[in-house]
């Protein structure tokens, strides 16, 4: 199946197979960026409504990616941003209990260890390399947890986290349950129409193809009941009205939604713009197309793996699909396959002493062979 043709790179001869670390703007994108460059060299152009029409825009793809309201979703600028605000806006009680996975990536985790210092215990639960299974997390939950939070794919696995089932569990305990989904989504279709789940962030960077600095969270109405405002920002308070800054409306009564929990600075031309055309190049192609492109790739990558030279970390069966391939080498080291692959011009990353392939909608059949002939 081949994608629609949208400019990557250039890559220089490379072959990037690295989005879990970071992925590259595409040239609309780019085009996107340097327009913004060339309105703030001459503010002149900086039209007064592109104040506000810059967050409506983006928020409004970022509701159809994931099937949500507009006025669930957050502005952010990273997958901790979301997490912080939801950690640091419930109330909580001493010996409260959040649970996470006990190999989960830092980000996950440490917006909760903060609040230990209130009394708050947070709990690192058995996982198989990072994949939390139903059993065991009913094995876990007490009357005192609150929130159980996990990444939807295992940065240092690709384990992938059933949300369903899990949110299932957490929502008939009446637990919150939060999900990192910054290693899935641009490359899995998440529907929170449909999902259990409470809250949800995400960076833009990865495999949204935003600029770094980018993110968001989706608050379910719910959830956002339940968190307390720390901020008043001016321009989400004026919305439109922006201008008229001393009849700004902050009556208490006033229903901004989760626009109330926006990062500051929300007109971010060089950085809202380039993610806002890269997320609309996104709903074009479609995520399904996007997802069963890269698992044509993955499905490639795996039937070429020397078994007897390497241990596959990540699921082979469909309903273990994740964004990327971790291998384990049997015997030699990891290190020692990173320096072919450097010498071969492939990016992939190094992860525990395995290493991390995590092709995207840029990369090719071709590309994969090459990992391959290295491997």
């Amino acid at each position: 199946m081949s994608l629609p043709d949208v400019t990557f790179g250039p890559f220089d001869g490379r072959v990037w197979l690295n989005a879990a670390h970071q992925g590259p703007l595409p040239q609309i994108a780019v085009d996107a960026a340097i327009r913004a460059l060339e309105r703030k060299t001459r503010p002149h152009l900086i039209r007064d409504e592109e104040f506000y029409r810059i967050p409506e825009r983006l928020r409004a793809a970022l509701a159809r990616l994931v099937n949500s309201q507009e006025n669930d979703i957050v502005l952010g600028n990273s997958a901790s941003f979301g997490l912080q605000l939801i950690a640091n806006g419930l109330h909580w009680k001493p010996s409260d209990e959040v649970l996470v996975p006990d190999e989960d990536f830092p980000a996950s985790i440490l917006p909760w260890t903060v609040l230990e210092r209130t009394g708050v215990v947070v709990r690192r639960i058995p996982t198989d390399d990072g994949a939390l299974t139903v059993d065991a997390l009913a094995s876990q939950l007490s009357e005192r947890t609150r929130v159980v939070c996990v990444s939807w794919v295992n940065s240092f696995s690709g384990r992938v986290n059933d949300l369903r089932s899990l949110g299932s569990l957490c929502r008939n305990e009446g637990v919150l349950f939060v999900v990192n989904a910054s290693q899935g989504l641009g490359s899995l279709t998440l529907d929170l129409g449909a999902l259990p789940v409470d809250g949800v962030t995400s960076c833009g960077f990865k495999w949204l193809c935003g600029p770094y600095g980018t993110g968001f969270c989706w608050l379910h109405p719910d959830l956002q009941a339940q968190l307390e405002s720390h901020q008043a920002y001016w321009l989400t308070l004026a919305g439109e009205r922006w201008a008229e800054m001393d009849r700004v409306d902050d009556s208490p009564s006033r229903d901004l939604g989760a626009a109330r929990f926006d990062v500051f600075g929300t007109a971010n031309f060089l950085n809202f713009e380039p993610w806002t055309a890269s997320l609309e190049h996104f709903l074009e192609v479609g995520l399904k197309a996007i997802s069963e492109h890269n698992a044509m790739l993955l499905d490639h990558l795996l039937a070429g793996i020397d078994a007897a030279d390497w241990r596959l970390i990540t699921g082979r069966a469909s309903s273990e699909r994740s964004t990327m391939a971790v291998l384990e080498p049997r015997a030699a080291r990891a290190g020692e396959a990173m320096k072919r692959l450097a010498a071969a011009r492939i990016d992939v990353a190094e992860r525990r002493g395995r290493i991390r392939i995590s092709p995207h909608l840029y990369n090719s059949i071709d590309n994969i062979d090459r990992v391959l002939a290295v491997l």
